[in-house]
């Protein structure tokens, strides 16, 4: 090829890459998931669907059915991007996600009003995610410090679980779950060293809970490097402060008695403040634009909220022999997402305007579920579900009943919900629990009271419908309801069906 060709060939390419770039990450998801040809991608999900979807993911609840019918009448061709906007406008798009944060960082071990404070302001205010993620490592704050202060906490004569905030911090911020690493390297994941877990786990060692009531935690000075073995080889390692794969931090000496800038003094419960702290050092260095793991992992976590499974699946297990099931999809998310300056709102309101996050959940037989060529239906959450119904029954239903959705239907304790599955439990809540039950009686200004008020029973079924599941109902149900209708305490019985069907439990 000639001089000159070349220099045109490579402006071509220059431009056509810049043309690209320039287009909203929304169509370039939906190009490279149409180019990956893994399965014939199904149609996009009709208004009912779409709506009911949309609204659960931005603001944790349903839409009403008043909302229900204007949207379903609207010809506004761009409806759909405008009921986003009207979404993240609203004041439960911060609530709710600060709820699915807390749910997934803190794993059901507990609550605190200043910790749901602090979530709530902040994404409110959108404050971006390596912010965010600084302020709770280097856990000073109040509110804030709950995520580390929790698990610092020791339960009757159990010691600490310092292998388990290490393991959660890898988990969570890195997408990497070196639990089986304290020991050894981890006997199936070739990447996964005991040096990594050491390392992570040297950051975390020496802080501690300084005053339990407001989870205010302290370090101690750092004074010397880790020293571990394998239990397999029994060879004698050390290691500093490190991030997996990262360079060690070198530890400085200080003269006995010079350990401190500002010293403990019992009198006043100061538990002192060290010359040398890691956890500035760990909020400095994780939660960077150098960093890929830290992008990469929160880029496929908000995917997971929002499509019902992360690209990289399960959520905590990247590695090689793991990978991504769209290698190039991840890499643009976490590049676009650092380059937004860790823009929370920007990235999920790019992926909820994508053809991929609106499609049908009718999948075809041979469709798998990591191609994201239709819709995964998600179950609620406990939150979500007690919102949902407290709002498709128009009922005043109070914190005491929130509290028992939350019993009946969360996971326990340390359990990733990353998968919701039915339970007896939550089966016999809904069918036994007389503060359920009650929200189906007729009582003024609720749903039951409303339907029955209404005399053509055609509209009965089709206000029943959009109130519980954002749609309409079908000729054959319209009969269904029409025939049972007949039947004493009806209204309130159909009610309850619908609420205890599958169709309302996900995301549909």
């Amino acid at each position: 090829m000639k001089p000159i060709a070349i220099i045109l060939f490579v402006l071509a390419g220059q431009a056509i890459s810049s043309a690209s770039a320039a287009e909203p990450l929304s169509t370039r998801i939906d190009a490279i998931l149409e180019k990956s040809g893994k399965n014939a991608a199904i149609a996009v999900a009709d208004d009912s669907e779409f709506l009911r979807r949309v609204t659960l993911d931005l603001t944790g609840n349903i839409p009403t059915a008043v909302v229900t019918k204007k949207f379903l009448a609207s010809t506004d061709a761009n409806k759909r991007t405008k009921r986003i906007d009207e979404l993240f406008a609203q004041t439960d798009y911060a609530k709710h996600m600060a709820n699915q944060f807390h749910v997934m960082w803190m794993e059901r071990l507990g609550d605190s009003v200043e910790w749901t404070n602090y979530l709530t302001e902040s994404f409110t205010k959108n404050t971006p995610w390596n912010e965010m993620v600084r302020e709770m490592l280097l856990a000073e704050k109040e509110g804030v410090r709950f995520f580390i202060g929790k698990r610092l906490e020791n339960y009757g004569q159990n010691p600490v679980d310092y292998a388990g905030l290490t393991r959660d911090v890898g988990r969570l911020f890195l997408g990497r779950n070196y639990q089986c690493c304290e020991c050894h390297d981890h006997l199936t994941v070739d990447e996964y060293k005991q040096q990594h877990f050491q390392g992570l786990h040297a950051f975390l060692k020496n802080t501690f809970l300084a005053d339990a009531k407001t989870h205010k935690v302290a370090e101690k000075p750092t004074l010397e490097k880790v020293s571990f073995a394998s239990v397999f080889t029994k060879v004698q390692m050390m290691t500093s402060p490190a991030l997996p794969d990262g360079m060690m931090i070198e530890i400085p000496k200080f003269a006995k008695g010079e350990e401190f800038s500002e010293k403990p003094d019992r009198k006043t419960n100061n538990p002192g403040v060290p010359k040398f702290r890691t956890l500035p050092m760990l909020a400095e260095k994780l939660p960077s634009a150098k960093n890929p793991d830290f992008a990469r992992n929160i880029v496929n976590r908000v995917w997971f909220l929002l499509l019902g499974r992360g690209l990289v699946h399960p959520l905590d297990l990247h590695h090689k022999d793991n990978p991504a099931s769209h290698p190039e999809l991840l890499e643009l998310l976490a590049k676009e997402f650092v380059e937004h300056k860790f823009d929370l709102k920007w990235l999920i309101r790019e992926i909820v305007q994508t053809k991929t996050y609106q499609r049908s959940s009718i999948r075809n037989s041979d469709a798998k579920p990591e191609s994201f060529s239709f819709a995964l239906e998600k179950r609620l959450t406990a939150e979500q579900l007690f919102a949902a119904v407290k709002l498709a029954t128009e009922s005043n239903a109070d914190g005491n009943l929130r509290a028992k959705f939350v019993k009946a239907f969360a996971n326990q304790p340390r359990e990733p919900e990353d998968e919701i599955t039915p339970s007896l439990k939550g089966a016999l809540f809904l069918l036994h629990d007389k503060d359920v039950l009650e929200l189906l009686k007729p009582k003024a200004g609720n749903l039951v009271d409303r339907l029955s008020k209404i005399e053509k029973p055609e509209t009965v079924a089709e206000e029943l419908y959009l109130a519980v599941l954002t749609r309409k109902p079908s000729a054959e149900e319209t009969e269904t309801v029409t025939s049972y209708l007949k039947k004493p305490n009806a209204i309130g019985k159909l009610t309850w069906a619908l609420l205890a069907s599958t169709e309302f439990g996900v995301n549909h």
